[in-house]
């Protein structure tokens, strides 16, 4: 008959909760400087666009207009650039931070695991052989999912940061392309 340790049951549960807690801060903290990166992209865009308007509105000259509006083109799209790169910035840091928590929990939970067969063989080496194995089996393939989830959200951060780094080349070279037309 086998008796719940209460002291390792209670050290579980507020591992378990210190790592809840972990996540929702960092997802917390993932908001704040979503909203901070908002916030700052819409004054700026803002202020833009009332300087863009008050430059249009005070050309004499027709032929102006095309000069003006391709200028005030330019430090948008570099803007816009500048956003997206933080926002990925931001996901990435996230996701690296979550990722290593996982990771950390994931470790513990395996090393507590191995521990368990231990001790369940030495407790009874017959049963304990039969649970073994199947322990065993167990964590040979959750580690092996483990193994797989975690390349697969590196091979998706891999393409993410190529489609940004291309997505900036091309907006930057048709930025170059609207400014240099006069």
């Amino acid at each position: 008959m086998s008796t719940i340790d209460l002291e390792k049951l209670a050290q579980s549960q507020k591992a378990n909760a210190q790592v809840m807690m972990t996540l929702v801060r960092t997802a917390l903290h993932g908001l704040e400087q979503l909203s901070a990166l908002n916030l700052a992209a819409s004054r700026e865009l803002f202020n833009n666009g009332a300087t863009g308007a008050q430059q249009l509105l005070a050309i004499r000259d027709p032929k102006e207009i095309g000069n003006v509006a391709s200028a005030l083109v330019k430090p948008n799209v570099e803007k816009l650039m500048e956003y997206s790169r933080n926002l990925y910035e931001l996901t990435a840091n996230m996701q690296r931070e979550i990722t290593s928590v996982m990771e950390t929990q994931y470790n513990t939970l395996r090393h507590d695991t191995a521990g368990l067969v231990e001790k369940a063989g030495s407790l009874s080496p017959v049963s304990g052989d039969v649970f073994g194995s199947a322990m065993k089996q167990m964590m040979t393939a959750s580690t092996t999912a483990f193994e797989n989830i975690s390349q697969m959200a590196k091979q998706l951060s891999d393409m993410v940061d190529s489609n940004v780094k291309a997505a900036s080349s091309a907006t930057a070279q048709a930025a170059a392309a609207l400014t240099g037309k006069k």
